[in-house]
């Protein structure tokens, strides 16, 4: 919850390439305070069953830049063991991105929801409500 002071944020992953939640995707979130300060690491979550993830560590006073990384390679490995698709494989991860990483900027007393459109070729972000 943001607060006059701090920000907030919040996530979802969409699987585009089957048109559903992205289940099981580990999120780690980290923060900084100013341009030139030091990534903190806050902690992280994983998305549930809605590709959601609802519990990220709440933001310290004085952020002004958010990282969400995405560690995507674990959640496309399962899904082709799962599949067994006909899609052919790219590399033997079964992703091209291993990882996504987004940075953005932040304001105090904003919420920040950054969901990821997700598939295995590629990936789409934008600041959502």
């Amino acid at each position: 919850m943001s607060t006059a002071t701090t920000a907030s944020v919040s996530t979802h992953i969409l699987d585009t390439s089957i048109g559903r939640p992205a289940e099981g995707v580990a999120i780690s979130l980290t923060a900084r305070s100013g341009s030139a300060a030091e990534w903190v690491a806050l902690g992280g979550s994983a998305t549930d069953a809605d590709g959601r993830c609802k519990d990220l560590p709440a933001l310290p006073e004085g952020t002004t830049h958010v990282r969400l990384d995405f560690q995507t390679e674990a959640y496309f490995s399962k899904k082709q063991a799962e599949a067994q698709q006909d899609a052919p494989r790219v590399r033997d991860s079964g992703a091209f991105f291993p990882e996504v990483a987004i940075t953005f900027a932040v304001v105090p007393g904003e919420h920040f929801h950054v969901p990821l459109l997700l598939n295995p070729f590629g990936y789409s972000v934008y600041r959502g409500s």
